[in-house]
């Protein structure tokens, strides 16, 4: 496995998941990886419809994080550099927390920040009544459209995780695979210039095989226009919210980027990035 880090996961500090931090740990060490970044979620003003019983849903605690991390990495010897813990977090973009997430990111000693964008209209499209009364390209397109206007307003982020993460929830999925691309080429091109010329990553999350999608998100599609505009920073993560899938089908995309050009990933530690290669 050239893929030695992998730098989007989470643990039992978000709300979906049920792993203990020290459990994604042990299990990253025995695939053989070199280092982790945890990137708990922190999707603040969560809609409070679905969990109303809960109004800090998929919000992580931060101080609860660090002092896990700093714990682990005492434990693991990773403080040493045998094993890189990272403390990362993933900011679920709306247009009213650019603000807060600048606070966040100023107070917490973060290696990594995850931008993404888990919400259309204040609405998650997890949940299939979102989807009702409206076309797929209606409300993909409406998710490019925030997703991009959500980017113009943060400055505190490294990556833009799964762009088409959307894609995933698509309710009859299972008979076709709808390519973003395909339909909304000025959209989809407008964001990766936007990555590009702000001198940030475009991740490429695995967990699309995870979700039966047979491919990363984004799409190869979406991978390879990336390329062709110049984009070349990418980082590598698996979304793991278990230990089962930490590092899912890192081999298969590792094929799939250097078919396509790219030669290197990237992972951050202090919010620095350091390039590593794909090829040995």
């Amino acid at each position: 496995m050239a893929i030695q880090y992998d730098y989007h996961m989470h643990s039992s500090f978000s709300t979906d998941s049920d792993a203990p931090a020290q459990t994604m740990v042990g299990k990253a060490m025995e695939a053989g990886l070199k280092g982790i970044c945890f990137t708990d979620h922190m999707d603040l003003d969560y809609p409070p419809l679905y969990f109303p019983d809960d109004p800090s849903a998929f919000t992580a605690d931060p101080e609860l994080i660090h002092h896990e991390i700093s714990r682990l990495r005492d434990v693991c010897g990773a403080a040493s550099g045998d094993f890189h813990i990272g403390f990362g977090l993933e900011f679920g973009m709306q247009p009213h927390l650019a603000g807060r997430f600048e606070e966040l990111a100023a107070r917490w000693p973060l290696d990594m920040v995850i931008a993404s964008q888990h919400l259309v209209g204040g609405l998650d499209p997890y949940y299939p009544e979102v989807w009702e009364g409206k076309t797929h390209e209606e409300l993909i397109r409406s998710y490019y459209e925030e997703m991009l206007s959500n980017l113009k307003t943060m400055t505190q982020w490294d990556t833009l995780a799964h762009l088409d993460y959307i894609i995933r929830y698509i309710p009859d999925r299972e008979s076709f695979l709808f390519d973003s691309y395909e339909a909304f080429p000025d959209l989809i091109d407008e964001i990766l210039l936007y990555v590009i010329r702000s001198g940030k990553c475009l991740e490429v999350n695995t967990a699309g095989y995870k979700y039966g999608l047979g491919q990363p998100n984004p799409a190869p599609s979406i991978l390879r226009r990336y390329r062709q505009l110049g984009g070349m920073n990418i980082t590598i993560g698996s979304d793991a919210h278990a230990p089962q899938h930490i590092a899912i089908a890192f081999d298969t995309v590792r094929e799939l980027l250097l078919s396509m050009g790219y030669e290197r990933y990237t992972v951050f530690r202090n919010r620095e990035p350091i390039e590593l290669p794909l090829a040995e």
